[in-house]
């Protein structure tokens, strides 16, 4: 059956419920079967790029953004299945694999290589079609559920209030942190910030209006870090700062501009009355070796020198101090 033959069984209405946002890379070196399956997938609603070889159709991936390959086993150079296992190597991409040699290549081993589907010759443009869309089904929902699972995984380590990473996290992260310290003999800093007088606040304006503040601190401690830095809710109105590849003296100039940040932020818990709040924070060092307990109680016992001074303040406290 001609492609045109093909095509004009579809009336324009029919058409169009196989239209997606999908891009197509056909590859075949033979030209009447590659223009041919060009013209039927374009006209059947998709956007299409060709390839004669598959060191061509490499260059294409390289500069286009594609769906799914069709491409035939036999081609010039790298042949049809090499090209399939490069492509599910480097990139998430499906492959259709046509074959006009039923006994030489089976499904298996198209499928062993990566491939989606195997088509055999001679081509029936209606089969190709729907198995066109059987795959980009398959691959809509597996794209679903990689990202609900993205997700949930985002879910399970993130405070919901502050949208900062909740504090199971920064245990694994801390760990994960200082593993890479050790191996790369780099510094490595934390800070523990905590609100002075939050249940005052909270006492007097109600927790609808503490939740405020600790959103906005959330937003103005994730405002003031680097990309490589990671900020978390430790618990109630207390913040964890990790700062990878950063000394004692950097670190105490970010927990001050956190600190001189968030004594600048305007509350309005009640209508016409503007109030501020102020941190107190602990700064400290990891010290080689040492267990994490160590390191986050150090921390811990800076921050309380902090409160012990009249807050509003940063307080450092080292390993061998």
């Amino acid at each position: 059956m001609s492609t045109r033959s093909s095509i004009a069984r579809f009336d324009r209405n029919k058409r169009n419920q196989y239209i997606v946002e999908a891009t197509i890379l056909i590859v075949d070196d033979e030209e009447g079967i590659r223009l041919s399956m060009q013209e039927f997938v374009t006209v059947s609603g998709f956007k299409t790029y060709t390839a004669v070889s598959a060191e061509e159709a490499l260059v294409v991936l390289e500069e286009r953004h594609v769906d799914v390959v069709i491409t035939d086993i036999i081609l010039p150079g790298m042949d049809g299945l090499e090209l399939t296992d490069v492509i599910k190597k480097d990139y998430n991409i499906d492959v259709i694999v046509l074959t006009g040699y039923s006994g030489d290549y089976s499904y298996e081993e198209a499928i062993s290589k990566g491939a989606s589907d195997l088509v055999f010759k001679p081509i029936r443009f209606e089969e190709l079609l729907l198995r066109l869309k059987r795959v980009l089904k398959e691959r809509k929902l597996t794209n679903e559920r990689l990202q609900m699972l993205e997700k949930l995984k985002k879910l399970s380590i993130t405070d919901a209030l502050t949208n900062l990473y909740n504090s199971r996290h920064f245990y694994n992260q801390l760990k994960s942190e200082v593993d890479r310290s050790t191996r790369y003999n780099h510094s490595l800093t934390m800070l523990i910030l905590d609100i002075d007088h939050f249940k005052d606040y909270n006492d007097r304006y109600g927790h609808l209006e503490g939740d405020k503040v600790l959103m906005r601190l959330g937003q103005v401690i994730k405002l003031l870090l680097r990309k490589m830095d990671s900020a978390y809710r430790y618990g109630g109105e207390e913040f964890t700062v990790i700062l990878p590849e950063t000394d004692s003296e950097e670190a105490l100039t970010v927990a001050q501009r956190i600190r001189k940040a968030i004594k600048e932020i305007v509350f309005t818990p009640e209508s016409g009355k503007n109030t501020f709040i102020t941190i107190s924070v602990g700064m400290t060092a990891y010290s080689p070796s040492e267990e994490l307990t160590e390191f986050i109680q150090r921390a811990d016992k800076a921050l309380y020198g902090s409160k012990e001074g009249g807050r509003d303040q940063v307080s450092s406290l080292l390993a061998q101090e």
